[in-house]
């Protein structure tokens, strides 16, 4: 039956981040709760359903997550829509996220690439105008990494979620999101 394996697959995927990306999720948590505490933003892009997850992420940072607390700086850099038409017809897609990460990007910030391939060149533009900038860059991946692999940089952080199946990478890096917010609520509730 289709819809059990699609179950049971998505449990297997999640098993297997369970054992390769607690310590990281933790260290990228705690670099989100360190940089917002030195008053720092969060710029987040993605493509199709990561800028969903770029959007929702933005969302839970600024409202809030599961507990009362203050808004936090986050800023989704697929939402403008003059912006991202602009920049498209006069440059290039490709830099859409890098345009705006060179405008409202600060040392100091954080920017959450999401790309569940890796292969973006508008995400993968982006990274390299926020680690030009001094920012540093926490990169949510499939199991292949992409070209993401290629940047080499201390300031940037490749979480790679354990599959190859957009659907289950996407299940993955929503996980890490809500976990991400449930270790800043604890901080600032």
């Amino acid at each position: 039956m289709r819809i059990r394996e699609e179950i049971q697959e998505s449990i297997a995927v999640k098993e297997r981040a369970l054992e390769s990306m607690v310590e990281q999720i933790q260290t990228t948590g705690e670099r989100l709760i360190a940089q917002l505490k030195a008053g720092n933003k969060v710029l987040i892009c993605g493509n199709g359903g990561s800028a969903a997850d770029a959007q929702h992420f933005s969302a839970e940072l600024i409202n809030r997550f599961e507990k009362e607390r203050a808004p936090l700086p986050a800023i989704a850099l697929t939402t403008d829509s003059s912006n991202l038409t602009s920049i498209a017809n006069d440059y290039h897609y490709d830099e859409v996220f890098a345009t705006q990460v060179q405008a409202l990007g600060q040392e100091g910030d954080i920017l959450v690439a999401i790309s569940t391939s890796g292969n973006s060149n508008s995400i993968n533009r982006a990274i390299e105008e926020a680690l030009k900038k001094g920012l540093y860059v926490l990169a949510l991946t499939g199991e292949d990494g992409g070209k993401l692999k290629e940047f080499n940089s201390p300031n940037i952080t490749l979480l790679h979620a354990p599959s190859g199946r957009t659907a289950r990478i996407q299940e993955v890096h929503i996980l890490v999101i809500h976990i991400w917010c449930g270790l800043i609520d604890a901080e600032f509730a």
